[in-house]
């Protein structure tokens, strides 16, 4: 299969036809090769316009709304982004074209050492990946400009929004019932404003998934 050519289309058909209209966010996803991120036996379906499943009920979310979350986050190359649920990866070398420098978590042992790896492979320098709690990010490195929620959660933890710099912004997939909202978080001072832009069924990343209602 021609990889190059698979990427370019999906630019194409997928990035651009869908309001994708910022350099940063396109040039990033057409240089970063997509299949080196999912199992060997998927990369032909790589490119398709839906979530990839990655085995433990975690997905590589779909390019479309990847692309239009980091166009809400409106990067700057001079930003500081941190990727809750890093996956395989395939999020921080798409960031790491984009920004300075990225630190992407993600809470399964096997996905941060196949994103580590592969992120070397690639001789992506500047982006590093961390083994934690995704609910709480990773305080450590921040305040970030960017934090990236890549998966659906039904409620943004109050510990990422503080993880966000003066002037900083964290886009989420927010689900609380079968389609989910693309939810733009920013951050003056010590408030938070909120707004929500497009729909998305993104999956829910584990561990955000809605609370039990108690009866009495």
């Amino acid at each position: 299969m021609d990889f190059a050519a698979a990427r370019k289309k999906m630019v194409a058909s997928q990035i651009r036809t869908n309001e994708v209209t910022d350099p940063l966010v396109v040039d990033a996803l057409g240089q970063v090769p997509r299949e080196k991120f999912v199992p060997e036996a998927s990369r032909g379906f790589a490119y398709v316009d839906e979530d990839l499943p990655l085995g433990k009920g975690r997905f590589l979310m779909e390019p479309m709304v990847l692309a239009r979350l980091l166009q809400l986050a409106d990067v700057a190359e001079t930003d500081t982004a941190l990727i809750v649920g890093g996956g395989t990866g395939y999020s921080a070398a798409v960031l790491s074209r984009m920004v300075r420098t990225v630190v992407a978590v993600e809470s399964d042992r096997e996905l941060t050492d196949s994103a580590a790896r592969t992120l070397s492979e690639l001789s992506v320098n500047n982006a590093t990946v961390v083994m934690g709690d995704l609910r709480t990010g990773w305080a450590a490195r921040g305040p970030y400009d960017v934090i990236l929620v890549e998966g659906g959660v039904t409620v943004i933890p109050e510990a990422l929004k503080l993880q966000l710099a003066d002037g900083g912004r964290l886009v989420a997939i927010v689900r609380q019932g079968p389609t989910g909202r693309a939810t733009l978080v920013t951050r003056i001072g010590n408030a938070f404003g909120m707004r929500q832009e497009f729909d998305a069924a993104t999956a829910i990343l584990p561990g955000f998934e809605p609370q039990p209602k108690f009866v009495f």
